[in-house]
């Protein structure tokens, strides 16, 4: 594993910035601690997610990406809180997830669950149902993300501005492709 800390001439350690790139497969991100459960994707560490705790010491990483890999897992809460636990204040959470109303939701064997637009926000200050975990990250942006053609132009942009609305009375007959999150470690 890299090592989160270079050495200065006179001895003293220098933190650098640190990226996970969790479920990296055939993805890796150039200069980010790339993490998978299959070795053949040759990661720098490889780990399934679902065993905890991750193999990082509390406080380590700057910003932790999750592109398609949160629908694969059991437990969410378990996940964000050892996002919540590696992540340094103030940390970037990136992560990519199908929609409920994306047929891919459905069509990959492995996904064990699909996302709504405010699924995540359980782990927000001031959400109703925030007592399922202690961990708190305040959202910084969410998005629905379309299939690119004209009418999906229309319909993305009216579905991220109501996108309760959108999730109620609209997502079958115009379905999304996935969602896009972004949040803030808060400690």
């Amino acid at each position: 594993m890299v090592s989160d800390q270079t050495a200065t001439d006179n001895g003293s350690h220098q933190t650098k910035r640190r990226v996970l790139n969790l479920g990296s497969g055939a993805r890796p991100v150039p200069g980010a601690v790339n993490l998978d459960s299959s070795p053949a994707a040759n990661p720098e560490v490889l780990h399934d997610l679902a065993r905890r705790p991750w193999p990082f010491a509390d406080d380590t990483f700057e910003e932790i990406l999750g592109y398609d890999i949160l629908e694969h897992l059991d437990d969410v809460v378990g996940f964000m809180e050892e996002v919540h636990r590696i992540g340094r204040p103030g940390a970037i959470l990136r992560l990519t997830v199908p929609h409920f109303s994306s047929a891919n939701s459905w069509r990959d064997p492995t996904h064990v669950r699909a996302f709504a637009h405010g699924t995540l926000d359980y782990f927000t200050e001031g959400h109703p149902f925030s007592f399922y975990s202690k961990v708190r990250f305040a959202r910084l942006r969410t998005t629905l993300q379309f299939h690119p053609s004209l009418t999906s132009r229309v319909v993305q942009r009216l579905a991220n501005r109501w996108p309760t609305a959108y999730e109620d009375r609209w997502a079958w007959v115009f379905p999304a492709w996935f969602i896009y999150y972004e949040f803030r470690v808060i400690k």
